[in-house]
């Protein structure tokens, strides 16, 4: 053999010995523990949300427990499950971790391994939300191999992570991706034995059901049975569908704005997005409006300040979007382990523009803390719309709520003249870390960890009912019921038009 071909096989061969080609495959537990060294110390220099929910000792007392898992570990299924626990605990919703694109391509490639069905939390239960397998609809599942469907759940909680201790926006990702997160906590199943009730007053049944691919699996989730109810919870949204309003009798207009996506001030589309909240709003005061139904249940969040200016338009009063924000560095820490991309907006700076940059949006040093300045853009103090709304605010909010999103939900729950409808938001009621993310790479599993370094004190208002910990708390937890649920009806939107109709007859 020439010396070229043996380089040649060298060389195509390195990547399979250098690293993970599945997740099941063996990796050393000192390629973990350097990884979750260098984890630990991104995250303590870096995340200025690190101690935001949790106590120094909360944060030691886990990294003592990843320490002991990796003695009982032995693959990179393993040690991406201990990473994972380590993002979730922290509370942030901008949090995430991922194993390397060829790794999900093996995911993606898997023929059997994974449970047939998507399911849906409906009234306390997890049930089958498929019409045509081998499990009746809506049947309520107790348990998948002897192990109860409740504490399988919690262990795919750190799939989805959320701000705070919220547990409500974990059943949104557990909904769409059972399958795949039970295959990474569980490895691949060939069979699962399910017992379920097939409604509350039968007894359980039980059946062995075989498992199918992965592909096969998310093409049973497009043809779930709630999907012409949910199906804005997956979609990519088109400009017709972002924004749009509608009058509901002569006293009643349903504002739904479902992303906030729609660029900067200078964005085509959010010019198009400011003259349509113009003429809505002109038209709202012309008709006389008095109830005015706010649905954001499908806004996941976009971009300032598209946000702050449809706030403007139910306000009384001068707001700004942040009470403080900081972050916890100086000088981006570890820059051998930064990933290259950086925020689109600092993208043409290197690293020494990109730290002065920092230096002077958050310069005011504070037991170290970096804050930002009162010239801030974030710090403006903006003003009422001169059209905006005085009547009765009905906001509808969902698990689904996060960034962006629960940063304007907040402030309209904050209002005198708000009541809030639905579930509790994913996104934090107080604040949450944002606005700028960064990516590291793990030296030796390649693991990329994000999370954004800005520390946001939201201007709300203190609310009893408001926890610092959760996402926004509903005046009327109102959950979709089983009977709308087989109806595919919107249980909180009918809701809502009741109060109102009660409301005005008083």
């Amino acid at each position: 053999m020439t010396k070229t071909a043996y380089f040649l096989i060298l060389f195509s061969i390195l990547p399979s010995l250098l690293f993970a080609q599945s997740i099941d495959d063996a990796f050393s537990q000192e390629k973990m523990r350097k990884d979750l060294e260098v984890f630990k110390e991104i995250r303590l220099k870096t995340n200025s949300g690190l101690y935001k929910y949790r106590t120094a000792q909360q944060i030691d007392s886990i990294y003592n427990w990843a320490n002991k898992q990796i003695d009982k570990s032995s693959t990179y299924r393993d040690f991406y499950n201990i990473i994972l626990q380590l993002t979730d605990f922290e509370g942030s919703v901008h949090n995430n971790t991922s194993i390397r694109e060829k790794l999900n391509q093996s995911l993606r490639a898997e023929k059997k391994g994974y449970f047939p069905y998507p399911i849906k939390w409906i009234e306390g239960e997890w049930i089958i939300n498929f019409e045509k397998g081998e499990i009746p609809l809506g049947s309520e599942i107790i348990s998948i191999n002897n192990e109860k469907i409740e504490d399988i759940i919690k262990k795919l909680y750190k799939y989805y992570t959320t701000d705070g201790i919220n547990k409500t926006g974990k059943q949104i990702g557990i909904n769409y991706s059972f399958s795949k997160y039970y295959r990474l906590n569980y490895g691949l199943t060939d069979t699962f034995l399910v017992k379920y009730k097939k409604n509350k007053s039968s007894k359980i049944n039980e059946i062995t059901i075989k498992s199918i691919g992965y592909k096969n699996y998310y093409v049973n989730v497009k043809n779930r049975f709630s999907k012409p109810y949910d199906d804005v919870n997956y979609k990519d949204w088109n400009d017709n569908e972002i924004y749009i309003y509608k009058s509901i009798g002569k006293e009643t207009g349903v504002l739904t704005i479902n992303s906030f996506s729609m660029g900067n001030e200078e964005d085509f589309r959010h010019l198009k997005y400011v003259s349509f909240l113009d003429s809505v709003f002109t038209a709202i005061k012309k008709n006389d409006i008095k109830n005015l139904i706010v649905d954001v249940r499908y806004n996941g969040g976009g971009t300032d300040p598209n946000d702050l200016v449809t706030y403007s338009y139910l306000t009384d009063r001068n707001f700004s979007e942040n009470k403080q924000a900081w972050i916890s560095f100086k000088k981006i820490p570890h820059l051998k382990y930064i990933e290259s991309k950086i925020p689109s907006f600092l993208r043409f700076l290197g690293v020494g523009k990109y730290n002065k940059w920092f230096q002077k949006e958050f310069y005011i040093e504070k037991e170290n803390r970096f804050y930002q300045g009162p010239l801030s853009e974030d710090h403006k103090i903006r003003t009422p719309n001169k059209q905006a709304f005085k009547g009765k605010i009905y906001l509808l909010i969902s698990p689904r709520i996060a960034s962006a999103g629960s940063l304007f939900a907040s402030m309209v729950a904050g209002n005198s003249n708000t009541t809030v409808i639905g579930e509790e938001t994913m996104g934090g009621y107080y604040g949450h870390n944002g606005h700028t993310p960064f990516t590291y790479i793990l030296p030796k599993s390649k693991i990329s960890t994000s999370f954004s370094i800005v520390n946001l004190e939201q201007d709300v208002p203190k609310e009893e009912n408001q926890a610092y910990n959760r996402g926004i708390i509903p005046d009327f937890n109102v959950n979709q019921n089983f009977e709308d649920y087989l109806n595919q009806k919107d249980t909180q939107m009918n809701f809502t038009l009741d109060l109102i109709k009660k409301n005005s007859s008083e």
